[in-house]
């Protein structure tokens, strides 16, 4: 009798070990499918457009954000997407890409996950000329995308929306600052014509006044050819071209060029495609960049 009265308490106790177990599946199991209902998994394509989220989300208790791309992969017109990369974008609820066509895989994003939100923070900003989308050099342009992106994050999670709109509010305020800084320069830049070799920087001449009469497009892999630089030197020349502006990151050799044969200064500009993920890192390049063109602006007066 006794030995059965002990076999009935350990069953009791194995009953109730096993029904804790199975309760706190279902509580946790519970609790994990409501946090993930108010989880908003937002990825951006790459640095420039993850930077601007990275300050509209701010401190918003649902927005998971990750970048595609690595912080220094740079300009996106060559890009693969590796199978990480669809494996990341098939947890996604939002895609932020920067649009005109600079992410040219956006249809195949499209066609393998149909049901993703692809949203554009260049849309509606006027983009200079097809697939010249580097609208996040000109500081009024990308005050534009940042408050794109805060009604894309508003209509993902409206909850917050108030939270975004505020948080894109003061940091385009910081923006505006460096808008007005570009301005004063424009007194002093209008008007004078520039030689780039990124077609991103016509954004900031067109920001400045100033007439592109020549664009060689340089990449890392880029070679110019020897009519390319005869036609650099000779547009320099004929046009009486006193600036160029460049990307370090391609080399100095072709800038090294211009500035022995010719009298023009070559400015070393940061095109914004790579840097940091600290929320104003954006900010300080293009404080950096302001430096640069106030130095060589300031010494042409």
């Amino acid at each position: 009798m006794k030995r059965n009265k002990y076999l009935f308490v350990c069953f009791m106790l194995l009953a109730i070990v096993l029904a804790g177990g199975i309760f706190t599946g279902l509580y946790v199991n519970f609790n994990g499918q409501v946090h993930k209902k108010h989880e908003i998994r937002v990825v951006t394509s790459f640095y420039p457009v993850y930077i601007a989220a990275l300050n509209v989300a701010g401190s918003s208790p649902h927005v998971v954000l990750e970048n595609l791309s690595e912080p220094q992969t740079g300009c996106m017109h060559d890009y693969q997407l590796t199978p990480q990369d669809m494996i990341l974008l098939s947890r996604a609820d939002l895609f932020l890409v920067n649009g005109g066509g600079i992410e040219n895989f956006l249809a195949k994003v499209g066609q393998s996950y149909p049901e993703l939100v692809i949203s554009k923070a260049s849309e509606g900003l006027g983009v200079q000329e097809e697939e010249n989308a580097h609208v996040w050099m000109d500081t009024g342009l990308y005050e534009g995308m940042v408050q794109n992106i805060a009604a894309s994050l508003a209509k993902a999670d409206p909850e917050y929306a108030k939270l975004y709109q505020e948080n894109a509010n003061d940091y385009c305020g910081k923006i505006r600052e460096l808008t007005r800084q570009m301005e004063e320069l424009r007194d002093l830049a209008q008007g004078k014509p520039v030689v780039i070799f990124h077609e991103a920087y016509a954004y900031v001449a067109g920001q400045l006044g100033m007439d592109v009469v020549y664009c060689l497009d340089l990449d890392e892999e880029r070679q110019v050819s020897a009519r390319e630089v005869a036609d650099v030197m000779q547009e320099i020349s004929q046009n009486e071209v006193s600036l160029v502006f460049a990307e370090e990151l391609y080399g100095r050799d072709m800038g090294d060029a211009v500035e022995a044969e010719t009298e023009a200064d070559v400015l070393y500009l940061d095109a914004l495609v790579r840097g940091n993920y600290q929320a104003d890192s954006y900010l300080a390049a293009v404080r950096r960049n302001i430096e640069v063109l106030g130095q060589a602006l300031e010494t042409e007066r």
